[in-house]
């Protein structure tokens, strides 16, 4: 149903633009009519090089007719028309077909379903009148009036409305050893977002939705869980409201616009804009340009958009002028940044982000001196098929000086292996000065460390439900060492060793108990959620076996065992407490000889880890998943987070005073929607757990 009422069309429109360079793709149209009670007939339309839409002087004049001049050149080819109807006329004079009564009218992979339809054969013209539905695929498009000009597949609708649907782009996502059962403080994630992945399954499911984030953000991730999907960059499913709309094959133009990404109505959230165009760049690419677009919350309040032209894929990407992040460890605290893309096509992305400090301009240097500005960069080419090259590079200080000291890098080519939806990967990969995050020893910086690593898809074990997943690398490293008899004649404490290591984890999951979920209604069961809340107890279980040798003859290995439950009560419908989630795992670990380096060194040998995230009022949400190493006492991490939870969006607030990172993010849901932000990306913190990167 639309969510507001359609408007009356205007006397002038926007008009859509010429193409005129781009052939016909067929030479004839073939029209099969039918009435359902009585005889068929077929018609031959030729479409002629030197017919214009100059020359074309319809019986059924269209309204308010945009259409630029446009040569048709034909190709040997031909489009097959099907229109089905209780009543059909043919008038010879003008060589006009006329249907009505449940008009059904098949083309170009495309189903209308109209009261009543015109077809002009000399101009090339079908009009529709009454309630028409247009459905291309799962493309939608309602409307008054319908006109479409067979020569150039190009239409108007009148009054539109109706639903798109963007397929989504798979995402590669690596699998390595699982992150629950390895109980690794630092996850990506909520704790609400991982209960919501992790819950039984149900009819209702999500797909994916656009989301952002401002702040320092962590991309992390060590270990595969179905817990840790990625989210894409695209919103899959939307409803559109418009005056008037145009299309073609690759532009669609439309004036006075609504859309938005809420099934029900009054929508939660809508973008308006006098006018825009939506024009696709490439196979995963589209561009959409706006006049006076604003977004606009419960039907009232207005909030302008500053940007008037986007570009939209699969990656993800930022709508905002700049981002505003903080980062206490490599830049001083408060920074800003602004995202460019250099070069992005199907194969090559390149983007580079410069950034200026401004707690450390405000409080430790001059506003203009070279330490106050930063850099990133990140490139990613799909060479094949299985053949990916990556690259990062941060600079936190133009100082040349300091620079060396200031600057971090990787590029890896990542080879997939054997069967595509179940691949191994194999990574060549070179970092340099990594900056890694080693559990209660805090940060260490990895100088530099080239080679190979091998990570297994996950496996499952016949029906046991055991999962199985391994890793396996050859590393030569240059990392700091407190050992002092490793640094005779050393200058510094970096030293250089070759490190083989090998990982295995086996993990198996018990489902409890499972309640009942509320029905996918604007006021149950999608209240405060964008999808509906299942009660769930399940207990996980896993353990992970991590063998390393160095080529001095030291080696560390360890068996690391965790049990731990997480479930969610209640339903997120009430206004007051009608959500909790909370987890809490115990993980115990036997340990032969330490590493010689400092950032693969597992110390967290006894650890306990537990989060809880509870509904206050309505929208609102408070959360903290906190980790202790219980050998010492000492807290690994704690992160606090406050959220505002809506149906068809979220606000998060987050911060980690362990880490020094904190970020604001925004997400926009889509119903059919999986995954979740990535809500401390790009902050160049890589984890180690029990030793393994």
């Amino acid at each position: 149903m639309p969510f507001s009422p359609p408007p009356t069309p205007p006397a002038l429109i926007q008009t859509i633009p010429d193409k005129s360079d781009r052939p016909s793709k067929i030479a004839t149209v073939k029209i099969l009519t039918q009435e359902r009670s009585g005889s068929d007939r077929e018609f031959t339309i030729p479409i002629s090089p030197e017919t214009t839409e100059n020359e074309l002087k319809p019986t059924i004049e269209p309204e308010n007719s945009n259409l630029p001049t446009t040569t048709v050149t034909p190709l040997d080819t031909f489009s097959v028309v099907e229109v089905v109807a209780d009543r059909q006329e043919y008038d010879d004079r003008n060589q006009i077909i006329t249907a009505s009564g449940n008009v059904v009218m098949r083309f170009n992979n495309a189903i209308l379903i109209t009261d009543r339809l015109q077809i002009n054969l000399k101009d090339r013209l079908a009009v529709a009148q009454g309630k028409v539905t247009l459905t291309r695929g799962q493309q939608i498009l309602r409307g008054e009036r319908f006109e479409y000009y067979f020569a150039l597949d190009r239409g108007t609708v009148y009054n539109a409305n109706g639903e798109v649907y963007q397929p989504t782009i798979s995402q590669d996502i690596s699998e390595n050893l699982p992150k629950k059962t390895s109980n690794d403080p630092l996850s990506t994630q909520l704790l609400n977002e991982r209960l919501s992945l992790n819950q039984p399954l149900q009819k209702v499911t999500t797909a994916e939705g656009i989301n952002f984030t401002v702040g320092s953000e962590r991309v992390f991730n060590p270990v595969d869980d179905k817990s840790e999907q990625n989210a894409g960059g695209n919103i899959n499913r939307l409803r559109f409201e418009a005056e008037r709309l145009d299309f073609d094959e690759n532009i669609w133009s439309a004036t006075n616009f609504s859309l938005t990404n809420d099934p029900f109505s009054p929508p939660e959230l809508e973008i308006k804009a006098d006018s825009v165009q939506f024009r696709k760049i490439s196979a995963f690419e589209d561009e959409l340009n706006t006049d006076n677009s604003r977004v606009v919350v419960d039907n009232s309040t207005n909030l302008p958009l500053l940007l008037g032209s986007y570009t939209l894929d699969s990656r993800a990407r930022s709508p905002l002028l700049f981002k505003i992040g903080y980062d206490g460890e490599d830049r001083g605290g408060l920074f800003i940044e602004k995202s460019f893309d250099l070069i992005t096509n199907d194969k090559f992305n390149w983007t580079i982000a410069p950034q200026y400090f401004i707690q450390r301009a405000i409080f430790d240097e001059n506003p203009i001196d070279a330490s106050v500005f930063g850099l990133k960069t990140d490139l990613d080419y799909n060479i094949a098929t299985r053949t990916n090259l990556e690259g990062k590079l941060s600079i936190t200080s133009f100082d040349t000086d300091e620079i060396t000291d200031k600057m971090r890098a990787q590029v890896v080519l990542n080879q997939k292996l054997g069967d595509l939806d179940n691949s191994h990967n194999l990574s060549l990969e070179y970092k340099y000065r990594e900056r890694i995050f080693n559990g209660s020893l805090r940060f260490q910086d990895l100088q530099s460390s080239f080679g190979l690593v091998l990570t297994s898809p996950k496996i499952t074990l016949g029906d046991t439900g055991i999962d199985l997943s391994y890793q396996a690398s050859i590393h030569n490293i240059n990392a700091s060492t407190d050992r002092t008899d490793l640094l005779v004649g050393n200058e510094d404490d970096i030293i250089n060793l070759t490190r083989y290591q090998a990982a295995i984890n086996l993990s198996k999951e018990f489902l409890l108990w499972t309640g009942d979920s509320l029905p996918p209604t604007a006021e149950e069961g999608l209240r405060y959620t964008s999808t509906p809340v299942l009660p769930y107890l399940q207990l996980y279980t896993g353990i992970t076996g991590v063998t390393s040798f160095y080529s001095n003859g030291d080696r560390q290995d360890s068996l690391r065992g965790t049990i731990g439950i997480e479930g969610q009560f209640g339903h997120s419908a009430d206004d007051t407490f009608d959500y909790t989630g909370f987890n809490l795992s115990y993980s115990q670990s036997i340990r032969t000889d330490e590493s010689p380096f400092k950032f693969d060194r597992f110390v967290d040998e006894q650890t306990i880890s537990a989060g809880i995230v509870q509904q206050i009022y309505g929208p609102i949400r408070i959360g903290f998943q906190t980790a202790y190493n219980l050998n010492n006492g000492e807290e690994i991490t704690t992160d606090y987070y406050l959220e505002y939870s809506r149906r068809t969006f979220n606000v998060i607030v987050r911060y980690n005073p362990i880490l020094e990172l904190g970020s604001i993010g925004f997400r926009i849901s889509d119903f059919n929607w999986v995954g979740s932000p990535e809500p401390f990306e790009g902050s160049d913190i890589q984890p180690v757990i029990q030793g393994v990167q």
